[in-house]
């Protein structure tokens, strides 16, 4: 049997059965055994040694970590640090004023952890300096390495001298990795091999999968220098040289994600404008509207930090010289004293010079759903769950209803800076508008009505004949016809209302519901992905299936059942529906 039960679903086309699971252990070569003093040896020590790069800001070594919770003193501000975030609290400070003295003072006694991950109590400053000293000076390389890990759980075979298997241990963390590598190194006759295939990831969170020694050694060494391990005294990457923060920005487009000015949140006003920053230092902002606003950009470099300098005449809010507040994989925060703040999210999967050809190709990629359809007021994407558009070469719309395709025109206008859709198919009156592109990626299209800019359309591509999960998933449903097995509803079991009704999901999309009462009607399904895997069904006014249009979550399924669950904003279950193959 095949079951999912929250669990990504590649899973599913896995064999499982009810027996605790088992992991196949390959006899290794003995070429494969790790040496004490082999390179691949060393790389792996060096890659699970404690990185303690972190909080520099509090210790000033990149060798030792304080344990948190821990209470410190900036500026005169007492600030208990209970996770690395508030790391960001304390650089917050420092960088409020340029012409100020920093000065930190740490609440003993604390905890370090050492780079062997050895824990000691520090009693005082005198102490925590005499161990600093051990450290390799500032900016100095250290032996750790950062820009790659070891994706946990991994295993090793643990053999005797006739090469034989004795034991197999699982490493759950770096700690046990470092300790596990220190018998390799110091323990004589301690023999022990890798089990592959093991997955390493980079700094930017890509993963690597590799299935023998040669290939380990290759990825980590490769990747040991490819980032910057941030070994100084300040906290996040705006240490960056500038031509390293150049070289940065210019790499992508960056997506505004929050905007603060004068301690005002306009996050209505300017989210999602895209900032293009180009080699001439010309810098383009790309608005929801379509419209493109070119300003120009410079950097500089001082004891504080890094900051960016950004000058328009049309656009006052983004101008102001910037601090580098925090670099993380993909995003910049940007920060200034007075309440001034930006965050900005790299996304290379945006196309910043939208042509009428570039939406048309990327329209007839596929189906598209309509995610999301507000028109004077009133959210109406309900009326098109399961019901997917096709957009064709020769301006030839469909939309797919109840498994039948009704057909209409599209077109692609270029209107003043940039481009609307216009779509036309009877009785769909709300898709019927002049929806300019505000926001275009291969698999996303934002819209916004010209007339009324509140009105706003949201498509996701759906390509199901590439997804191995949908694919499963559709070929599950179109196999046999279904019940209601439970539907609840917050507290109430409403499962009695679809008795003796039969759903039948049929390859076309329309779904067939029979009342051996009162005949039959039909609604319209699609199983989608969207950070996750949904069922989507719609039945217009039929009841009691009335109360099952809904974007449902899949969290189990199997050849027999499937379970979907409808989550709240905070995370709780609101409705439960289980469906069960008739017998």
């Amino acid at each position: 049997m095949k079951t999912l039960l929250l669990l990504p679903f590649f899973a599913l086309l896995m064999v499982t059965s009810c027996q605790d699971e088992v992991t196949e252990i390959t006899q290794p070569e003995e070429t494969e055994a790790l040496a004490p003093n082999s390179e691949l040896t060393n790389l792996m020590f060096s890659t699970s040694t404690m990185d303690g790069s972190a909080d520099n800001i509090i210790d000033h070594a990149s060798c030792t970590s304080v344990e948190l919770p821990v209470t410190v003193i900036v500026n005169g501000l007492e600030i208990i640090i209970d996770s690395e975030a508030d790391f960001k609290v304390i650089e917050a400070i420092f960088n409020e004023f340029e012409d100020d003295e920093d000065k930190l003072d740490i609440v003993f006694p604390i905890t370090i952890i050492l780079s062997s991950h050895e824990e000691i109590v520090i009693e005082n400053r005198t102490q925590l300096e005499a161990l600093i000293k051990e450290c390799k000076g500032e900016n100095e390389q250290d032996d750790d390495i950062e820009c790659i890990d070891f994706k946990y759980p991994i295993s090793f075979s643990v053999y005797d001298i006739q090469f034989q298997i004795i034991d197999v241990i699982t490493i759950e963390s770096d700690r046990e990795l470092y300790l596990f590598l220190k018998r390799v190194k110091n323990e004589k006759g301690f023999l022990a091999s890798l089990n592959f295939p093991v997955t390493m990831v980079l700094s930017d969170e890509t993963e690597i999968t590799v299935n023998n020694n040669i290939e380990l050694a290759r990825t980590i060494k490769e990747a040991k220098d490819a980032c910057d391990e941030d070994d100084d005294n300040d906290y996040g990457d705006d240490d960056f040289t500038k031509e390293r923060l150049d070289e940065l920005l210019v790499t992508c487009p960056w997506v505004v994600y929050e905007f603060e000015r004068n301690a005002n949140n306009l996050n209505g006003q300017y989210r999602e404008y895209i900032m293009a920053f180009k080699e001439d230092n010309v810098v383009k902002v790309h608005t929801r509207a379509g419209t493109i606003i070119t300003g120009t950009w410079s950097t500089r470099v001082t004891d504080n930090g890094a900051l960016i300098q950004l000058e328009f005449d049309a656009l006052v809010d983004f101008t102001l010289e910037w601090f580098v507040y925090d670099l993380e994989p993909g995003k910049i925060k940007l920060f200034k004293a007075g309440g001034n703040k930006i965050i900005l999210k790299k996304n290379c999967d945006i196309v910043v010079d939208i042509t009428k050809e570039r939406i048309e190709n990327y329209l007839q990629e596929c189906f598209w759903r309509v995610h999301r359809l507000s028109v004077d007021g009133v959210e109406n994407d309900i009326d098109y769950i399961g019901t997917p558009l096709k957009f064709f070469e020769n301006n030839v719309v469909k939309i797919r209803v109840d498994g039948e395709f009704v057909t209409g025109t599209y077109s692609v206008l270029s209107f003043n800076d940039g481009f609307v859709l216009q779509i036309q198919i009877e009785g769909k009156a709300n898709l019927q508008l002049e929806w300019l592109v505000t926001f275009l990626e291969p698999g996303l299209i934002k819209l916004e009505n010209l007339g009324n800019r509140d009105d706003k359309m949201v498509l996701y591509r759906h390509c199901v004949d590439v997804d191995d999960d949908l694919i499963y998933i559709d070929g599950v449903l179109i196999t046999g016809e279904w019940e209601v097995a439970l539907y609840q509803d917050g507290d109430v079991n409403k499962t009695e209302n679809y008795f003796m009704y039969t759903v039948d999901f049929q390859v076309t999309g329309r779904v067939k519901i029979t009342d051996p009462n009162y005949g039959e009607f039909s609604g319209s399904w699609l199983a989608y992905r969207n950070e996750g895997l949904y069922l989507g069904m719609f039945f217009r006014d039929y009841e009691p299936f009335n109360a099952l249009n809904y974007r449902w979550k899949i969290v189990e399924v199997s050849p027999n059942r499937i379970e979907l669950k409808d989550f709240s904003s905070t995370g709780e279950v609101e409705r439960t529906l289980v469906l069960e193959k008739r017998n």
